[in-house]
């Protein structure tokens, strides 16, 4: 029975499939791992964080916090299993070929999640997400609570509890001031030069480290450099941050012609 007392109907797809009736891929996929599963998931874990969560947090907060715990999904599920070994590299594989798109979450343990977390903070918020600084700053914060959370009740040891936090910590700090310094540089991006008139050796585009800062400059690896910046950039630039640009020199001045992704080390 529904709210008003009339019988529930199942749900039906607009082809009048009866969805209930639908082959579950989750199901099928954990039918088809021959490996022990956890007493635990990643997905248990994360939706038992949000269900305490909410019980503290304002509204307009823990929906932040599920975008951020539904990003972390997505990390993990697409990028997660390039360092599994062993039984959880088999487990995670039989279940994904089974029709699991989400296995990594769906079939492997929560104390993965601190060996993952830089791959979300460090990666996939730079590259895959547009984010705002509100966002980015976020996903710190969200991180360092969830790793207190997971070692309160034992998903992971207090060594990995603090590595996390401090992963979460940095990138509150660094994340949205890389997004600045994107910003800043995109906006002063020299339109007057044509790469085509350049040489070989006049021209970079590739993802560089920033090897020197200096009020109005920056030094790049391999000797690229100096390449005038406003200062307001150079006042957020990092030494160990890495970014994506398109230089060219031009009467053996370096001239910043495009700027990507912006990475805080």
């Amino acid at each position: 029975m529904n709210g008003n007392g009339t019988p529930m109907c199942d749900v039906t797809t607009p082809r009048g499939r009866n969805v209930s009736s639908m082959p579950d891929p989750t199901k099928r996929a954990s039918a088809a791992v021959t490996t022990p599963l956890p007493e635990v998931t990643i997905d248990t874990t994360l939706t038992k964080f949000l269900r305490d969560q909410k019980a503290r947090l304002a509204e307009r907060t823990f929906r932040r916090y599920e975008e951020i715990v539904d990003l972390l999904r997505d990390s993990l599920n697409g990028y997660g299993h390039q360092s599994l070994h062993g039984e959880d590299k088999k487990r995670y594989e039989e279940a994904y070929e089974a029709g699991d798109e989400d296995a990594f979450c769906h079939v492997l343990g929560p104390e993965l999640i601190a060996e993952n977390v830089g791959e979300l903070l460090g990666y996939f918020m730079v590259r895959k997400v547009i984010a705002s600084e509100e966002l980015l700053r976020a996903a710190g914060t969200v991180t360092k609570r969830l790793s207190a959370w997971m070692a309160e009740r034992g998903y992971i040891d207090e060594q990995d509890a603090g590595e996390m936090s401090e992963t979460g910590n940095q990138a509150a700090r660094d994340l949205p001031r890389a997004e600045r310094l994107g910003r800043l540089l995109f906006d002063v991006r020299d339109a007057s030069v044509d790469p085509n008139n350049l040489s070989e050796d006049d021209y970079v585009e590739e993802t560089l480290w920033i090897e020197r800062v200096e009020t109005g400059r920056l030094f790049f690896e391999r000797g690229i450099g100096p390449v005038p910046v406003p200062e307001a950039a150079s006042a957020i630039a990092e030494p160990g941050w890495s970014m994506f640009v398109v230089l060219g020199r031009v009467k053996g001045s370096w001239r910043l012609l495009e700027v990507g992704s912006v990475y805080p080390s």
